[in-house]
């Protein structure tokens, strides 16, 4: 790793390799700042890659009336769409109706509610009316080109209601977007490269202290250490914003993080279709149950608050077992912890504003500039990710005046690595991959085209047939693609590739998971030289 940028120092220092990190860089990059981010650990290795991989309005923010959260979402679905087409798509919703269904009984339209009927009793339940009207206005909020519009089910005869209990008869259907989420952490972060950012992963900012108007960062990588100097920092932390501003930067803050924990468990397919269901609970909560990577059912998210970012968060079993008692409430069939493959959790780090529970704080983000330490620092606190674009088009807005850039906002209409090609492209994009490799079968083919759209043909360059692509590791994942993930997208380890780079880990077993790592420490030595030479691990 060089000691610093040469003669000149980095325009802006980005702390923080998830989302809003990432798409940070890119958009920096992008208008022509110099731009380097450092990461302790993986891309996407802890809350980006724990989501419940949704860009969604968020419909149950109506309740607490972010009416402005949810139409920058709404807005931003489509935009997100058109731009990564390969790793997002539309999701159709089904939301059965149950009277015993309820809000969280402190929302402001479940305390208006009982206010204008006059009936205490009727505080926090949710209406059918009120439903249809809140998803009235989430599909005309944000304005819709390619999304439709919400629509009433008959359970009784819609092949959605098979799997639930008979006494949902009705529901209402509306649109929303899946997401690869640490896929799209680091296809930003690729792009961020591709447009001259330096892309640090494991690598640790230790200190860092102003000197004649600049921040001299003291970090460590797998080199050693070494010293970089930007004009500004960006803390996009994430759950250790509050450590790395009191510790790494010396700076105190009002602002306080509030970290709450979203699990998820992962089981066997529970049902046939190709929508999703949003189940309300009678404890005023909302879960999801997504088909996941063909043969498996997402269920979450958990809201449990977590006080330490230092302890891993872990699915427990007191919420592995309230997820399938959720769950077991529409389905037919209970759900149980036998049924359940694997289970994921992160933490969130929330804008604190005293919210009574987890489940009412903001999921909105705000940015807080200080210039007090003789050169700025812009703190990220809260967030989701469908407003990633959003937040980091907010961020380069605010450091503007301090860097003395007038670049314009430029990524709603740029296509991440990739996702040059129309929104419902993919089946003409898998029938051509496997019109050139016939040896794909439609699977391989499409699972290929989901993580790597139009660069699925680079990856496969030249191969006549599977000898061509090297040592085959299990569930289609060979050493051609462990180079592609080595030499473009920074992968290091069996779990990189097996549980962020794609979700394999769900298909191979540990002594796969072995043979990848032995892969990388034979293999990919020249990668990690190219990474200490300072190009971030490309080739």
């Amino acid at each position: 790793m060089a000691s610093d940028h040469g003669t000149h120092p980095f325009d802006l220092l980005v702390i923080g390799g998830g989302v809003n990190g990432c798409g940070i860089a890119r958009d920096a990059a992008g208008r022509g700042l110099s731009v380097a981010l450092c990461e302790k650990d993986d891309l996407a290795q802890a809350t980006s890659s724990a989501s419940t991989k949704l860009f969604h309005g968020g419909l149950r923010y109506l309740e607490f009336l972010e009416l402005r959260l949810v139409r920058e979402s709404l807005r931003e679905r489509e935009v997100l769409l058109r731009a990564m087409p390969h790793i997002s798509w539309p999701l159709r919703f089904v939301l059965p109706l149950d009277p015993a269904m309820r809000f969280e009984s402190a929302t402001p339209v479940s305390r208006a509610l009982a206010l204008a009927l006059a009936m205490p009793w009727a505080r926090g339940r949710r209406p059918d009316w009120l439903i249809r009207l809140g998803l009235g206005l989430y599909d005309n909020l944000g304005g819709r080109e390619i999304l439709p519009g919400t629509r009433a089910l008959d359970l009784t005869r819609d092949e959605a209601g098979r799997p639930l209990k008979p006494r949902f008869r009705r529901a209402f259907e509306y649109s929303d977007c899946w997401v690869e989420d640490s896929r799209l952490v680091v296809l930003n972060a690729r792009d961020a490269e591709s447009r001259g950012a330096r892309i640090l992963s494991r690598t640790r900012v230790l200190s860092a202290r102003v000197a004649s108007g600049l921040w001299e960062a003291e970090v460590e990588g797998p080199e050693g250490r070494a010293t970089l100097r930007a004009r500004a920092i960006v803390n996009a932390t994430g759950p250790w914003a509050g450590e790395v501003l009191s510790r790494a930067l010396g700076l105190q803050s009002r602002d306080r993080i509030r970290l709450v924990r979203g699990s998820h468990i992962v089981t066997r397919k529970l049902f046939d279709h190709d929508r999703a269901y949003f189940f309300q609970g009678t404890d005023g909560r909302i879960i999801f149950a997504i088909p996941y990577e063909g043969d498996f059912t997402l269920i979450g998210t958990t809201d449990v608050d977590h006080p330490d970012p230092s302890v891993p968060a872990t699915c427990t079993e007191a919420e592995q077992d309230y997820l399938c008692a959720f769950a077991s409430t529409y389905f037919a069939r209970p759900v149980t912890r036998a049924d359940i493959v694997w289970t994921y959790s992160g933490v969130r780090p929330l804008h604190d504003e005293g919210g009574a529970s987890a489940t009412a704080a903001t999921r909105d983000y705000t940015l807080k500039l200080d210039a007090a330490p003789g050169a700025p620092v812009l703190h990220v606190f809260g967030g989701k990710i469908t407003t990633y674009r959003r937040l980091a088009e907010a961020a380069l807005e605010k450091l503007a005046p301090v860097l003395g850039t007038a670049a314009p906002p430029w990524t709603a209409r740029a296509p991440l690595p990739g996702g040059d090609f129309p929104v419902d492209g993919v089946p003409r994009l898998v029938a051509d991959l496997r019109a050139a490799h016939p040896f794909l079968t439609e699977p391989w083919a499409l699972r290929l085209v989901r993580a790597y759209g139009t660069d699925a043909r680079a990856l496969l360059s030249g191969a006549r047939g599977l000898a061509d692509l090297g040592e085959d590791f299990g569930a289609t994942l060979t050493e051609a693609e462990l180079r592609w993930l080595r030499d473009r997208e920074y992968a290091r380890t069996a779990d990189d590739v097996l549980w962020r780079r794609t979700k394999l880990g769900l298909r191979l077993d540990a002594r796969a998971a072995r043979r990848i790592d032995d892969w990388f420490q034979d293999g990919g030595r020249d990668a990690a030289a190219l990474a200490l030479a300072g190009q971030g691990g490309r080739a």
